[in-house]
């Protein structure tokens, strides 16, 4: 391989020599003193030399007030009269030493790269080096753009020249319609008669380099401007090799939003379909829907707001994703939309058995006019088959995989998948069942659009939008892995941009005004001296486990395996040793802040992801005579809405949850308070939890409790939050990394 300096070096002039530069020993000329020597005006010209040094260049200024010959002197400095034997001619000058300084700074004001560069020898020496060849380039570069002010030389006097430089002016596209839902791009980048590039070629080039400079064949580069790189930098993120010999790429039709821009920026050559994409583009964004009038429900703006955005999706032919804060009205938003396209043809909507029934009832009472359906009974074949105009399935997750074929085969007027973080495994037979489903448009709610990683995004999307995210292995390359392992930001905002206008979300702070204060606590739990033993004794044992199991796989799985245990015994240590006579300081602080809540007349929530956990808080409740409602993952449809209408209504001051089972879906605005018994990885997932009260219909400040030993790993897990939510804000909230954690992690 040919060492990066000298590619720039054969680029620069094909020099294979180098001369060191000497500066002159100027001679005072005393007055008076004159013979045969030829007055002559002294040229303040600027002179740029540059050297090989280390692994990079050196950069030296210069100017040679004798024009055509002489010395090269530093420019502003030594003194003004000189004397020199020029073509065999001796030729004396008087310099003038401001006006050098003067040309000197503009040189170096027009060239930032020089801020960058390391100053050698004195300050006022003007001497840089530059580490790297692409710095040099971009010094070349920026020189050559003040070819009035400067001259670039070797010292031998070669004059040198970045081979082509290139902006979007240079460029020509063309688009096609290539198939259903795609565009061919193709285009050339034409620098002169004689050099032509392949726009495949082009792109190729531009990724695998690192600056602003790539190789276009040996010894010759090509300068592309900031906006250039940039705009191929967004062409190989949204397009894919077409793996034609017409050396065309393809481009999603949805990703002509971001690169409408860049295609009205150049010569383009576009056919019909192209144009007809962005005139339904603008249309769509134009379209201004009206509220079915059957709808029996006042929306608040931000809900008026969210119907019009998913009808002008749907009006494109496009799908979303309404992803906004718990607590909003997601469900009112969804079924207003149905509302305005039923009498088109029937609508499916999925959600978590959990949540079915608070489907069927917010219909019954928003939108009457739609006819309910379920597939409870025998006759599932003849109920699908059945299906019209105004008819709304309501089905979950588990029937789906059940009856996938039978769903499949309807043509939906629209399809809603709500709580869709069920579908976000892509190797699973209840994603592979929704991607089957047909539907004119396809809308998914969540309020955790990622819980583990972004492969997770990926999934939903492939569901409303196929293809617009490319390819699992290309949506790795391009943004999952620049993201989540390297932390890139741009990456990040080009995801951002891409996904932007198909997910909407709003935050409850944001939209409701009226929204009563929240706030959140975190009581510490100081362990008794035994239980801290206890825990010490689990955790050393864990090392040595682990230790002694060397095989990766079985490591992994055996490190979340001692891992549990340890949060357990930081819940009770009963969880893990059930005749263990040691008490739990975490089950006093429970039972202190419970008396508290209820002396004070205030209700609350608790939240524990171990069923064991709430058995021993429940035994603690019946001792004390506490009335308390209960549910979990066993809990039956039917007695989960009889839980929630009795503890709305009253009956109960505490409500018992499994956080999985219970933490979405749920209006428990009755309790003021919140308690989480145990830290989840996940943050979200807990805030999900804590909106069952800090909704629409709460009236009365809600305060969040988190019970967290001191020194244990429940510590270290809500360390973990605050890294998380970072991702998540910028990206589009509630992310989760635990399932991308290392062994060491």
């Amino acid at each position: 391989p040919i060492d990066a300096s000298e590619q720039v070096l054969t680029a620069i002039g094909n020099i294979s020599s180098f001369m060191t530069v000497h500066s002159a020993i100027a001679a005072d000329i005393q007055p008076g003193v004159h013979g045969n020597i030829e007055q002559v005006e002294a040229d303040p010209t600027i002179y740029m030399h540059l050297l090989p040094y280390g692994t990079g260049f050196r950069l030296e200024m210069f100017v040679k007030p004798f024009l055509g010959g002489g010395h090269y002197l530093k420019p502003g400095q030594g003194v003004e009269n000189i004397i020199a034997e020029v073509r065999g001619k001796r030729l004396q000058t008087r310099r003038n030493l401001g006006l050098e300084e003067h040309m000197a700074r503009g040189v170096e004001e027009s060239c930032p790269i020089l801020d960058l560069a390391i100053d050698l020898e004195q300050e006022n020496d003007r001497e840089w080096h530059l580490q790297n060849p692409d710095d040099c380039l971009q010094a070349l570069h920026e020189l050559q753009e003040i070819q009035d002010q400067v001259i670039i030389e070797w010292p031998e006097g070669e004059k040198l020249n970045i081979t082509h430089q290139a902006s979007l002016k240079n460029l020509n596209l063309k688009v096609r319609t290539s198939q259903q839902n795609w565009f061919a791009l193709s285009g050339e980048l034409k620098l002169d008669q004689d050099t032509v590039i392949d726009l495949r070629e082009l792109l190729l080039k531009t990724k695998n380099s690192q600056g602003n400079f790539i190789q276009i064949r040996e010894g010759q580069f090509l300068a592309l401007t900031q906006e250039f790189k940039k705009k191929l930098e967004e062409i190989n993120l949204y397009s894919e090799d077409a793996g034609n010999e017409d050396g065309e790429l393809l481009i999603h039709h949805l990703a002509a939003i971001p690169l409408e821009k860049l295609i009205d920026g150049v010569k383009a050559d576009v056919d019909n379909g192209w144009e007809e994409q962005i005139k339904r583009i603008h249309e769509s964004q134009s379209f201004t829907p009206e509220l079915p009038s059957t709808l029996r429900a006042e929306l608040r703006d931000y809900q008026v707001e969210g119907y019009n955005w998913l009808s002008r999706l749907a009006h494109w032919g496009v799908g979303g994703c309404l992803a906004d804060d718990m607590g909003l009205g997601k469900t009112i938003q969804a079924l207003t939309v149905v509302l305005a396209r039923a009498n088109n043809g029937p609508t499916l909507v999925i959600a978590p058995t959990s949540v079915s029934s608070n489907w069927q009832s917010e219909a019954n009472r928003f939108a009457p006019t739609l006819v309910i359906k379920t597939l409870a009974g025998k006759n599932r074949a003849q109920t699908i088959a059945e299906l019209g105009k105004f008819d709304m399935l309501i089905t979950t997750y588990t029937l789906l995989q059940q009856e996938n074929e039978l769903l499949a085969a309807v043509n939906w007027q629209t399809v809603i998948l709500d709580e869709a973080q069920a579908i976000k495994n892509a190797a699973t037979k209840r994603s592979k069942a929704a991607m089957a489903l047909n539907a004119q448009f396809k809308l998914i709610t969540t309020g955790t659009p990622i819980e583990n990683h972004l492969g997770e995004l990926w999934n939903l999307f492939h569901f409303i939008n196929p293809g617009l995210l490319g390819s699992l292995n290309s949506f790795n390359e391009r943004f999952a892995i620049p993201i989540e392992r390297f932390h890139n930001r741009d990456a990040r905002l080009k995801l951002k941009k891409l996904i932007r206008p198909f997910i909407l979300r709003r935050i409850k702070s944001h939209v409701l005004e009226e929204l009563p204060p929240r706030t959140e606590v975190t009581l510490e739990v100081e362990m008794s001296d035994e239980e801290k033993l206890f825990y010490e004794a689990l955790r050393q044992n864990a090392l040595e486990v682990l230790e002694n199991n060397r095989e990766k796989k079985a490591r992994h799985l055996q490190i979340l395996t001692e891992i549990m245990k340890l949060r357990q015994a930081c819940c009770n240590p009963k969880l893990i040793a059930p005749d263990t006579p040691i008490e739990s300081a975490k089950l006093k602080v429970f039972a202190s802040v419970v008396d508290d809540l209820l002396d004070g007349g205030h209700k609350a929530l608790i939240f524990s992801q171990f069923i064991g956990h709430l058995s021993i808080l429940r035994k603690h409740l019946d001792e004390k005579g506490i009335n308390y409602r209960y549910l979990d993952g066993s809990t039956s449809a039917v007695r989960r809405k009889q839980e929630v209408d009795k503890f709305q209504s009253g009956e109960g001051d505490l409500f018992l949850i499994s956080l999985k089972a219970g933490g979405l879906g749920l209006n428990l605005t009755a309790a003021d308070y919140v308690i989480h018994m145990d830290p989840w990885w996940n943050p979200a997932v807990e805030d999900q939890a804590s909106d069952r009260a800090h909704r629409i219909g709460q009236t009365r400040p809600v305060t969040i409790y988190r019970l967290v030993c001191k020194n244990t790993i429940e510590e270290q897990i809500v360390q973990l939050h605050q890294e998380k939510r970072d991702l998540a804000g910028s990206l589009l909230e509630g992310s989760d990394m635990s399932a991308k954690m290392t062994s060491n992690d």
